[in-house]
């Protein structure tokens, strides 16, 4: 499978709706919020994560791509992101991404990462969920019914913060939907299991609307049933 992705910045908005009534925009200059306690951080990630479908719960499979092992590979189309491992392996997560006219592609990089983080909804955003009679707060600090969830990766490009994120959900049945303005959301247990493993500087492919990002090759073969069953 081949696809060519760009960055779409034309009408984006700098922010990520993660629903009609919550919002899941963050931005870079949000005051510091201390991070839950690690208690928190437990009882959070192994809550029942709702009416999640099946194929969208956490999985080793075998992927077919010439990407380097550690490479985020985000397949908008199909609801995935895999975290590339090598030798025809990968992990592959379930996600919930950009409803009609958010979706975007684009070849970026985590230029950082929050535990917990806060949410800043933009002065636009505010205004708009106002006039649906939703009120936003100026600021929310991290937590549970934070709507950016357990973990966040924000998405660079040329140095620049996208306003894109990868990040964690109080919403979990989104999973698996279009919901979002653009931002790729997770599973709280699922962005803290990839937020563990990639570090700063990891490099996200986002294959969705526009083709226009170069190429990238990659093939899901299903799931590694030796691996499910023996691990390694």
């Amino acid at each position: 499978m081949k696809a060519a992705l760009s960055i779409v910045t034309t009408g984006v908005v700098a922010a990520c709706l993660l629903a009609a009534s919550n919002a899941a925009a963050f931005t870079a200059s949000a005051p510091y919020a201390a991070p839950a306690t690690r208690s928190d951080v437990i009882r959070v990630a192994m809550e029942p994560q709702g009416q999640v479908k099946p194929q969208f719960q956490r999985r080793m499979v075998r992927l077919a791509t010439n990407e380097e092992p550690g490479t985020v590979i985000v397949d908008t189309n199909n609801k995935y992101l895999y975290l590339v491992e090598g030798n025809n392996r990968a992990r592959r997560y379930g996600i919930g991404v950009g409803r009609d006219g958010f979706g975007w592609s684009g070849v970026v990089k985590v230029g950082r990462k929050a535990e917990w983080p806060g949410w800043t909804p933009p002065p636009e955003m505010i205004v708009r969920e106002a006039k649906k009679g939703h009120k936003l707060p100026a600021y929310q600090e991290g937590g549970e019914d934070n709507p950016l969830g357990a973990r966040a990766m924000y998405l660079y490009r040329n140095g620049n913060d996208t306003a894109f994120r990868i990040h964690g959900t109080n919403q979990p049945w989104s999973i698996g939907l279009n919901m979002s303005s653009g931002c790729i959301r997770m599973m709280n247990k699922d962005v803290m299991d990839l937020y563990d493993r990639v570090p700063v500087g990891t490099k996200v492919i986002v294959v969705g609307p526009g083709n226009k990002q170069g190429e990238v090759s990659y093939q899901d073969r299903g799931v590694d049933v030796l691996r499910t069953l023996f691990g390694g």
